[in-house]
């Protein structure tokens, strides 16, 4: 069963400086349809123009992956990590028994176009950490790269939850599988371009919800198509 979630349907909000659409409910957002999927919690696709952010603010209980589309994201939290991220990183803050935070525009020219997620961690409590890695391009051309698991290690980044996340770019008819195990769920998030899910037309925004299904087949149907693939329990 695949449950498919278009771009023009998920949750909208400008506020000048941020232009920002919520996959799930987020915020002054609520759809009781759309609460998460699974262990996902938040999947915000946000336009950051030069200059601006995020003020520093708290966070308690929450795997926060961020991956940067267009421009940079400074990052500075109360565990002493300064850093910034750009396109082909990945980056990811266990905020567990607290952290403090704050994210702004690298730049004072170009806007940044960035999707942060948060999943649920599996359990409560666990030390705050903070990990950025970089991921070569060539390495999730035509193929599906994974980015961040449970156990992290080989550039992929550590997420405390029986979950793993793939990056793919695709161009023109290139194709990728992945099969789900007994009682695994997956969700496909598409950062741009246009693609075919198990046989469905996806573009830009649009995000998917699978289940009870043995195989997930993507397929670019442009150049440059950049899709996120979420195994889930």
């Amino acid at each position: 069963m695949i449950q498919i979630r278009r771009a023009d349907e998920r949750g909208h909000a400008n506020h000048g400086w941020l232009d920002t659409y919520h996959t799930f409910s987020f915020s002054d957002y609520y759809d009781p349809k759309f609460m998460g999927f699974r262990s996902l919690r938040v999947i915000n696709e946000d336009w950051v123009k030069p200059g601006y952010g995020f003020p520093t603010h708290p966070h308690r209980d929450m795997e926060i992956i961020t991956y940067v589309l267009e421009g940079s994201l400074e990052h500075k939290d109360s565990m002493g990590t300064g850093s910034v991220i750009r396109p082909g990183e990945i980056q990811k803050m266990s905020a567990g028994t607290g952290v403090r935070h704050s994210e702004f525009n690298h730049s004072q020219s170009e806007p940044v176009h960035l999707l942060q997620i948060w999943m649920l961690p599996e359990k409560e409590g666990i030390k705050p950490m903070y990990e950025q890695k970089a991921i070569p391009a060539e390495e999730k051309q035509g193929k599906l790269r994974l980015i961040a698991s449970p156990k992290g290690g080989n550039g992929a980044v550590t997420v405390y939850q029986d979950a793993q996340l793939y990056a793919t770019v695709l161009n023109g008819s290139q194709s990728v599988q992945h099969e789900l195990g007994k009682d695994r769920y997956a969700w496909i998030q598409v950062a741009r371009g246009k693609v075919k899910l198990n046989g469905n037309e996806l573009q830009a925004g649009d995000g998917a919800a699978i289940a009870a299904e043995p195989k997930v087949e993507i397929t670019g149907t442009n150049d440059n198509s950049e899709v996120l693939l979420f195994d889930l329990a």
